[in-house]
């Protein structure tokens, strides 16, 4: 995924599961006290043994750093990395961990900077602060005597050299958020953050139209359009929306097609995510516009809905974002939403 992310204002209230975020008065339980004792966990596929709590970490991206501020562990935290086309942090549910933690680059993250913020972790992914070709990667960290954490989401899969993702995304994300618990001594806050997730969810699930519409993800691009694969959280939170995702067969996270594959499978709805340079309406403006897709289903009927970046990768995010589009699903279904163009 891009790492650019810009985030609009939320309601509160929309995200504010009994257990999910500090700020909104659940009990945080507190670190258990066993700095010196050993952790294996599974990530990537491979056991990883940590040799201590990690009390200096440092995160990448907006839905990672807000892993550890879901599990209330903002004093575990050197610094996050992020870009300044931000938005609103104002009315997130973690809100006091942006005003706590030091806002450490607003560029990717590279070895000087964890190095001068004195790091033991970095909480990163492939394509979400590591990458290759600027040597700044899990092994190369290890070298200089720190330790990683790898986001599930974009766990590399064997296909290729750059195919991500492991296990249906939701997983990634309940798997995230226990091996962190494990790791950070918050195993019950962890539990309950899923426990909470699965039920909201559930009701969403529950609540699915019939006739599950197509839905295509626009994240970006002109020549080829930057899409969502069955391994990224778009994937699932479209399903569980009541949706199916129009690249479900692709077994990637997030990747590139064709405009001739759009027009041939010919969504009902298109969401936008909308983050970066593009505003959001400037990526409908394209959409509606852009002669190849006149006669697709989501542009004739103008079905065009837009989640922020945050929602649509892994991040504690992923369940309102299911709820809000599962809204927009149902009012699909009944003929509430969109209209032909004029």
């Amino acid at each position: 995924m891009r790492n650019r992310p810009r985030l609009r204002p939320l309601v509160a209230a929309t995200l504010c599961l009994a257990a999910l975020a500090p700020g909104c008065g659940a009990r945080v339980e507190k670190p258990s006290a066993r700095a010196d004792r050993p952790v294996m966990l599974t990530n990537c596929g491979e056991r990883v043994t940590y040799d201590k709590v990690p009390e200096r970490v440092v995160t990448n991206d907006v839905g990672i750093t807000e892993l550890m501020f879901a599990l209330g562990l903002e004093d575990r935290m050197a610094g996050f990395a992020m870009p300044d086309d931000k938005g609103d942090l104002r009315r997130v549910p973690w809100k006091d961990g942006y005003d706590e933690v030091p806002w450490l680059s607003k560029d990717q993250l590279t070895a000087e900077t964890v190095l001068e913020a004195r790091a033991d972790l970095v909480l990163a992914g492939w394509n979400y602060g590591f990458r290759e070709d600027a040597g700044f990667t899990p092994d190369a960290l290890r070298e200089l005597g720190i330790a990683s954490y790898v986001l599930t989401e974009s766990c590399r899969n064997g296909r290729t050299d750059t195919a991500r993702g492991i296990m249906p995304p939701l997983e990634a994300l309940y798997t995230d958020l226990t091996n962190l618990g494990k790791l950070f001594g918050v195993e019950e806050r962890a539990a309950a953050l899923v426990a909470g997730f699965r039920r909201q969810i559930a009701d969403v699930r529950a609540k699915a139209p019939a006739r599950a519409p197509k839905v295509f993800l626009y994240d970006s691009g002109e020549d080829q359009p930057f899409t969502s694969g069955r391994y990224a959280a778009p994937d699932q939170i479209i399903s569980a929306a009541g949706g199916v995702n129009l690249l479900h067969d692709v077994a990637d996270s997030w990747t590139t097609t064709g405009w001739e594959t759009v027009v041939e499978r010919d969504p009902d709805v298109i969401v936008i995510c909308d983050y970066g340079d593009v505003s959001a309406e400037r990526k409908k403006d394209f959409l509606l516009s852009y002669a190849p897709l006149r006669d697709v289903s989501a542009i004739r009927h103008r079905r065009i809905f837009v989640l922020d970046y945050a929602d649509l990768v892994e991040s504690p995010r992923n369940p309102s974002a299911i709820a809000r589009l599962g809204t927009y699903l149902r009012a699909v279904d009944d003929g509430r939403a969109g209209g032909r163009r004029s």
